[in-house]
């Protein structure tokens, strides 16, 4: 009988054939929109060999950008550059100077 260990990657990312964290998710997100796509085109009485090429091709190209996401950015590479996209290249003060010096004065209370 063979054993398998369980919880091998205690506190590490999910991996499934290379594909880690969110390209995961990105991957089987996709084949399950290209299935959907695939059932409604077959029900609509779209020819069969048309929708198993559109699903192939679709399939295929989903594998391969996918893979190259997860090659050039890595891990976290894709949220940082979401986060980085977000985020203002530079600040702009439109304050004048001698009104950034300026005390601020109390206003009495009645």
């Amino acid at each position: 009988m063979a054993e398998y260990p369980i919880n091998k990657g205690i506190g590490r990312s999910v991996e499934f054939k290379g594909l880690k964290a969110q390209y995961l998710f990105i991957f089987v997100g996709g084949l399950l929109a290209l299935f959907v796509l695939f059932v409604i085109l077959y029900m609509v009485g779209t020819d069969q060999w048309i929708c198993i090429g559109i699903g192939v091709t679709g399939a295929s190209v989903l594998v391969w950008q996918t893979f190259a996401l997860n090659a050039r950015y890595g891990e976290h590479g894709l949220m940082k550059l979401g986060a980085a996209r977000s985020h203002p290249r530079y600040l702009t003060n439109r304050r004048r100077i001698a009104r950034l010096l300026k005390r601020k004065r109390k206003e009495d209370k009645i």
